[in-house]
């Protein structure tokens, strides 16, 4: 005799197939015939205090376990808040699939005017998903939900979205016809190494390159072969980098490595390169579109692909070779291919040249971070001496404006999977969220954000759901009291401070206060002095903990990197 079941059970079963076993968003009352099947089938549930930040926890949990997360929302506002999440997953490549209810289709399908949180959902989803449905009918929960997940993690990973009719998920269905099977039967899960052929090829111009330039995007991270990249890289003796989401891929003290943070060496190393190889990177606008002046001229130097998206290769660059692959795979092939055609090269070619060039930049990076504060703290010396309080394998989680260009220059990444950053979107408010979904997903590493004070307040009551769910999280507020970004880019245009608008914040507001008024702990910096103990404290505490960093507001408009930001960007 066969098991009958709610769809919405069936939901949660079909989820469960999918390798799910995180969800997080604010239950609405449509959402309980299948919320309360979650604990009973091994999937954790994390109610938060905003949609939106709901996604991006969502979206880091996805990023550090390599498994596609679930978010929910509710049939109006809460799942348009949740979609607008959304849009980050999207821009980084990451595998978030989202739920929604959605009215009852009587009133729906279409709406009758005037309902009530009669939102079309669906249509709102699909520019910023790869899959966006309705599931109408019991009998295609199954078939809709691994179609989902086939959209959000096969080639480029991504968001997808679902909604399911409230009075649906209540409606009885028989198990044994419900044709559950496990992920790995219906998705690809490996593309393989890829073509023999090809490797061969591709391992031919790198042996006989003489100055191989490897570049590694997201992709390398998703495969878990940043071992193997460093490892062709050494053999090859190649000059190394990655793309800013990417960090930690080759560890940043690397001696072939060369940081995005410096692009006057960046870009004579890649001008200097006779054969390029890219692995799970598109090559976009923080990567100069993969063109000169960024890079050397495609016409003069041979260029290797390797990604699992096919779309994705030859996207902005022409290449000379074109690998469909899973980077780990064809990266390890490759390796054995390049060893058996050549011995390990000792060194870096041209080595003394990009010291000197390099050493130009530190010159001129100097004054940034000697500079001394009149008021608080200078923000690069506060991101340099946190970067010394933290183990090699930190999570760091970076939010902001300016305060995010003082954590690329001098916040360096040394292994994978420890870098967050809303590299596409530039989204303000992901810090915190970011920071509970890596804490969540690995709650034996340290996870500390460097946080502006503007960006810190888009999600800052989730610190009462980091306190709530057990995510001891350190963030360290930068607190200049005002838009620092936007105070720099007055300023760059020539305009004077009486005439700016829209770059203060209220000089009164006390994050630490707040944390604590949260349960969390709380600590006033005004010197780097008190930095280090502040640190102390807030780890002892065992609680979430925010560092109300005072910065100087006018060092602060100065940052590192700034014209490189803005010359990187295509206007």
């Amino acid at each position: 005799m066969s098991d009958t079941i709610t769809v919405g059970e069936l939901l949660v079963r079909a989820l469960r197939m999918e390798g799910v076993d995180f969800m997080c968003g604010i239950v609405d009352g449509a959402h309980i015939p299948f919320v309360r099947h979650l604990d009973a089938h091994g999937i954790r549930y994390v109610n938060t205090r905003h949609e939106e930040a709901a996604a991006h926890i969502a979206e880091a949990y996805a990023r550090l376990t390599h498994r596609p997360a679930v978010v929910i929302g509710n049939p109006g506002p809460g799942g348009a808040n949740m979609l607008a999440g959304l849009t980050s997953a999207q821009g980084e490549g990451h595998p978030v699939v989202a739920i929604a209810c959605t009215r009852r289709a009587s009133v729906n399908s279409p709406d009758r005017g005037g309902a009530w949180q009669a939102t079309d959902l669906v249509d709102m989803a699909r520019p910023i998903t790869s899959y966006s449905a309705l599931i109408s009918r019991a009998d295609r929960v199954p078939d809709m939900v691994r179609s989902a997940f086939r959209a959000a993690t096969v080639g480029r990973p991504g968001p997808a979205f679902l909604a399911i009719p409230d009075e649906l998920l209540t409606q009885p269905v028989d198990l044994d016809a419900a044709a559950l099977t496990p992920a790995g039967r219906h998705r690809v899960i490996d593309v393989g190494a890829g073509d023999p052929t090809r490797i061969a090829d591709a391992a031919d111009l790198l042996a006989g390159a003489q100055r191989p330039f490897l570049f590694a995007g997201k992709g390398v991270l998703w495969a878990e072969a940043s071992a193997a990249f460093v490892a062709l890289g050494d053999h090859l003796g190649a000059a190394m980098s990655t793309t800013l989401g990417a960090r930690g891929a080759v560890p940043e003290d690397h001696p072939h490595y060369f940081t995005i943070a410096d692009g006057n060496t960046l870009r004579a190393v890649r001008g200097d390169a006779d054969v390029v190889l890219v692995v799970g990177a598109r090559l976009g606008e923080y990567d100069g579109w993969g063109v000169p002046p960024a890079w050397g001229d495609s016409e003069d130097q041979r260029t290797i692909q390797i990604d699992s998206d096919p779309m994705s290769i030859g996207l902005n660059r022409p290449v000379d070779l074109a690998v469909v692959a899973d980077a780990r795979g064809a990266l390890e092939a490759l390796l054995a291919a390049v060893a058996e055609r050549v011995e390990a090269r000792p060194g870096l070619e041209g080595a003394e040249r990009y010291a000197a060039i390099h050493e130009q930049s530190v010159a001129e990076a100097t004054p940034h971070v000697l500079a001394e504060p009149i008021v608080g703290v200078n923000p690069g010396q506060m991101v340099m001496a946190l970067r010394e309080l933290f183990p090699r394998d930190a999570v760091t989680v970076a939010d902001g404006g300016n305060t995010t260009l003082w954590a690329v220059a001098l916040n360096p990444v040394y292994v994978p999977d420890s870098f967050l950053y809303s590299v596409k979107m530039g989204y303000l408010g992901t810090g915190l969220p970011f920071a509970i979904g890596a804490k969540l997903a690995a709650p034996e590493r340290d996870v500390y954000l460097i946080s502006g004070d503007g960006a810190f307040g888009f999600n800052a009551m989730e610190l009462e759901t980091a306190r709530r769910v057990g995510a001891p999280v350190i963030c360290v507020v930068a607190v200049d009291g005002g838009w620092g970004m936007e105070r720099t880019a007055h300023r760059f245009m020539g305009v004077p401070d009486h005439e700016a608008h829209g770059t203060d914040l209220s000089p009164e507001v006390r994050y630490d206060e707040l944390a604590r008024a949260l349960g969390c702990h709380g600590e006033h910096v005004t010197t780097l002095d008190e930095l280090a103990p502040a640190i102390e404290r807030a780890r002892s505490s065992g609680l979430p903990a925010v560092l109300h960093v005072e910065v100087d507001p006018d060092i602060n408009a100065n940052p590192i990197g700034y014209e490189q930001f803005r010359s990187a960007r295509t206007y």
